[in-house]
Order: C-alpha cells, then structure tokens, then sequence
C-alpha cells in the first residue's frame, strides 16, 4: 500500500491523548457517558470539525483498533451500515461506504482511504488510524444517495493504564443536501456516544464472530 498519509497526521493524532489541541476557537458542545465532544465552526462551510475524548470501559486497545478496521463486523454491529466494503477501483484500492439516514432524507454514501499505524512511543503501544474522502476513486454514484465528497477522520487509541482504552477522535463530513440543524445536533450529541457504546460492545463480542467466521 503506497502511504496515503504524511507521518506527522498519525503524530498530531496520538499527540492529543495526552495534550488536547483545543486552542483557535474550539467550544466543549456536550459531555456525556464520559465522553467530551468539542466542536469547532467552519466559516467556508457553515459546519462543524468534531474532536472527542474518551474510554471504552474493559475493551483492550489493540482489540479496538481490530474492531474498527474489521468492516465485515462492522455490517453486523453498526445498524446505520447500508453496505460496506474494501475493493479496487481501477487501481486505486478504497472503501465503499453508505449510510443509512432517517426518512424522508436521502442515503449518504463514502469512498474513502485509510491507513493503520501500530507505534511504539518511548515504550507506550498507540494505534493510530486515519481516513480521507477519495473523490478521485473511479467509484459511479447512485442514483437517491447523496455522495460526501469532504470526510476525514483520524481515531488514536491507547490502553487507559486498567482493563480500557483512551479514545480521541477527530472528524469533519459535509453531507450535502438540506440537514436540519436538529439532526445534525443529535447526531453529535447522542450519534457519538451511541458509537462508542456499541463498539464497547462489539469488542466484547467479537471474539465469538471470529469463531464463526
């Protein structure tokens, strides 16, 4: 795999576990079942860039980061999975991603490139991953599915010192269309925290799917 991502976006990423980056006008938007999601306000695009902080009670690093890149586990985890999946696209390898959005609103769709890093910090395991919309993939959009053509996110993991896991996140997606500002709310507000939730749970259960497997 050709290295999609410069060095320094996996350092700046895991640099947040231990001193967030909260200076240029980030604001604390809600805290809640121990997790803490800042936002700051895009002027171009009159939307959000998300940072969030927290831990995933008896679920290992290394198990998280397994969960998060095992996209065949996430379709049975993640109930706002249309479809999944990790495919060439005229050489250019790149993940497919729909989401399903609530009625009467139209499906958002991904084409996207990640990178995982395992790395050794002065003796500390951290695992780093990062992703960005590829919009160059050669990949036909589909008719009644709204393409998002602007998303990044970067996820930093680290054993909590106990049984869990530190997590930061950052992340920024434009979906297009006409999203009321409600939804938008909630999907930062509770949207988050209910993914952090459910992939707790997906860590503790997925030594089972792989026994099926």
């Amino acid at each position: 795999m050709s290295l999609q991502f410069k060095d320094e976006e996996f350092q700046s990423a895991w640099k947040e576990l231990d001193e967030p980056q909260l200076e240029g006008g980030w604001e604390l938007f809600t805290e809640t079942m121990g997790v803490k999601i800042y936002r700051l306000h895009e002027k171009e695009t009159g939307l959000y860039e998300y940072k969030v902080f927290g831990v995933l009670n008896n679920c290992n690093a290394e198990l998280c980061a397994e969960v998060y890149m095992d996209l065949t586990y996430r379709k049975n985890w993640d109930t706002y999975v249309k479809e999944l999946f990790e495919k060439d696209f005229g050489g250019q390898n790149a993940i497919y991603w729909e989401v399903k959005y609530p009625f009467p609103m139209s499906n958002r769709d991904y084409v996207y490139m990640r990178e995982r890093r395992d790395l050794d910090v002065d003796g500390r395991k951290i695992w780093v991953i990062l992703a960005r919309s590829a919009p160059e993939t050669p990949c036909a959009e589909k008719s009644g599915v709204l393409r998002v053509k602007d998303y990044k996110q970067s996820v930093a993991l680290e054993s909590d010192g106990g049984c869990g896991t530190k997590v930061f996140m950052n992340y920024f997606d434009n979906p297009g269309g006409m999203i009321p500002t409600w939804l938008v709310n909630w999907a930062a507000k509770t949207g988050v925290p209910g993914f952090l939730t459910d992939m707790q749970k997906a860590c503790s259960n997925y030594s089972k799917f792989c026994t099926k497997k």
